[in-house]
């Protein structure tokens, strides 16, 4: 990995000019004679791309849950297998924007006939992800609306982004988003209820003030319809909340915002174009692919380190940990071998991280390679940067710390993929998700696995209904016996639940006033006895 030369350069990196942005992994172990020898280009990727373009096409490409995968046709709607899926894309755009300008035109008002001055999005997970990211590279002092967030249940991250709020106008000039493709995620639900008591707190109709995106007849849907919301938006069983950024999930909230939502989808129809080419030396996702493949062995022998050289793209790190982790992170393969595949990520932005952790990525454990971030305009505005020393500016030097750094890993072995763009505008952005979403589609067909679903996330949200039902029996049999203490042992008995479990719930109530859980000191915390009344 020594031979950095331009040539190798040209020879791996791939260009989409219409967007533009260049691929280059000239720095990973790929050879530069690997599109004529390599197994995976002559028999793995061309059956990886007739899978994309049957996916494209409408097939089934989600087998676990029988669904088909449809977020290209969000921003290539004519290419919708039926003509009705592309009339409700377009026709949801279409209500997306007229929405956004009737709130900003003062047509759409609140309860009090003034002006939304805040927005307060309300999701989890690729619910709230993706809009984060965006809204944080894309927004600025000229937003049309200002963006909070529920991302958790929290209690007191809610809080204290409701003490925002309140800092902000406070409730009654702010415009709720409630996401949720099923209707029924606890976290959502949560924050929507504690969303609602505010509202009802003060006087106010919370329906005057709410906006629902959901699935048609879901939870969430019906609510909205019974409390008659200011408006519903679909999500579709065809896109996952992980890929539902160039749908209402993302673009709803991105035009409150102000955001250019078209060159949004623009940016990812042209990066679209690009990675369907069935070449892959011509073809930024699929060599990005190719070289995810071999710098972790097929099989996540290395950490994918995420570094945007922009503040802008700071939350970019933790948009692709979902993206990538929830996608590839899989027990079984499509036949339903064992198999652990996935790609662990994690990042932050240079040049901080200059200071951080780039020294042990240098001389530490070499169990990663890094994907940099390269921004060429230095500034949004396209105003000159202050110059710091003759010729150079503040610019000149993160630029500069992206091209030594990324020298620096490479004189130890270690390697690294650059992703460059021209600016952080919204039709580089929108080519971004569109160039990692297909990346991740394309390597999980290299390696065989689904994609689209997420067992593992369904486990833990049935583990956590599990403890939950342990707390309500603890309560239970806390009430039945008040003013008795007990250990945690005799509390597990009589609730006919696990010792461990039954501590750990019980030294959560007694540390908050909900149920009236006392807790008794005992010689150690384990020996602590734990009553009500």
């Amino acid at each position: 990995m020594t031979d950095t030369s331009l040539s190798r350069l040209r020879s791996l990196s791939a260009h989409a000019p219409a967007v533009p942005l260049l691929v280059d992994v000239s720095r990973t172990c790929l050879a530069t004679h690997a599109r004529t020898s390599d197994p995976l280009l002559l028999e793995a990727f061309p059956a990886a791309f007739s899978a994309m373009a049957a996916l494209e096409a409408g097939a089934v490409a989600n087998p676990d849950e029988r669904r088909r995968v449809g977020h290209y046709w969000l921003r290539a709607p004519e290419l919708a297998p039926e003509p009705e899926i592309g009339r409700a894309v377009e026709e949801t755009v279409a209500r997306v924007k007229a929405f956004a300008a009737d709130v900003h035109a003062k047509k759409i008002v609140t309860e009090g006939g003034g002006r939304f001055r805040n927005l307060l999005l309300i999701g989890i997970g690729g619910s709230a992800l993706g809009p984060q990211l965006v809204a944080d590279a894309l927004g600025g002092g000229e937003d049309r609306i200002r963006t909070f967030y529920f991302d958790n249940t929290d209690p007191d991250g809610m809080a204290r982004e409701m003490d925002r709020i309140a800092a902000a106008g406070g409730v009654s000039q702010t415009l709720v988003v409630v996401v949720s493709k099923s209707g029924g995620t606890k976290e959502t639900r949560n924050g929507m209820l504690l969303a609602q008591a505010s509202y009802t707190a003060k006087g106010l109709d919370f329906g005057r003030h709410a906006v629902a995106v959901t699935q048609d007849g879901s939870d969430l849907d019906k609510i909205a319809r019974r409390q008659k919301w200011l408006a519903r938006f679909p999500m579709w069983d065809w896109v996952g909340g992980r890929t539902s950024q160039l749908s209402a999930v993302g673009l709803l909230p991105a035009a409150l915002q102000g955001i250019d939502v078209d060159g949004l989808l623009e940016g990812a129809r042209a990066c679209d174009a690009a990675t369907r080419v069935p070449d892959v030396a011509r073809n930024p996702a699929a060599l990005l692919a190719l070289a995810w493949y071999r710098e972790t062995g097929g099989r996540g022998q290395k950490d994918m380190v995420v570094l945007p050289y922009k503040d802008r793209l700071i939350l970019l790190s933790r948009y692709l940990q979902q993206l990538v982790m929830e996608s590839l992170g899989k027990e079984k393969d499509l036949s339903g071998n064992t198999v652990h595949q996935g790609i662990a990520v994690y990042g932050n932005k240079g040049s901080t991280d200059q200071h951080a952790f780039v020294q042990q990525l240098r001389e530490g454990v070499p169990n990663f390679f890094v994907t940099f971030i390269e921004v060429l305009r230095d500034r949004r505005d396209g105003l000159p940067s202050l110059s710091v020393e003759e010729d150079v500016t503040a610019g000149d030097y993160l630029h500069g710390f992206l091209l030594g750094t990324r020298e620096a890993l490479t004189e130890k072995g270690r390697g690294s993929v650059t992703i460059t763009v021209d600016d952080v505008s919204a039709r580089s952005l929108g080519a971004l998700v569109a160039l990692f979403e297909r990346t991740v589609g394309l390597y999980a067909l290299l390696v065989g696995v689904n994609a689209y679903h997420q067992p593992g996330v369904e486990a833990g949200k049935k583990a956590a209904s599990a403890v939950l039902d342990v707390q309500r029996a603890l309560l239970a049999a806390l009430r039945a016996e008040s003013g008795l203490f007990r250990t945690a042992e005799e509390w597990a008995k009589k609730a006919n639940a696990g010792a461990e479990t039954a501590w750990k719930v019980l030294e959560h109530l007694a540390a908050n006033p909900d149920h009236g859980v006392k807790r008794r000191p005992g010689a150690d915390p384990f020996s602590s006895t734990y009553g009500v009344g």
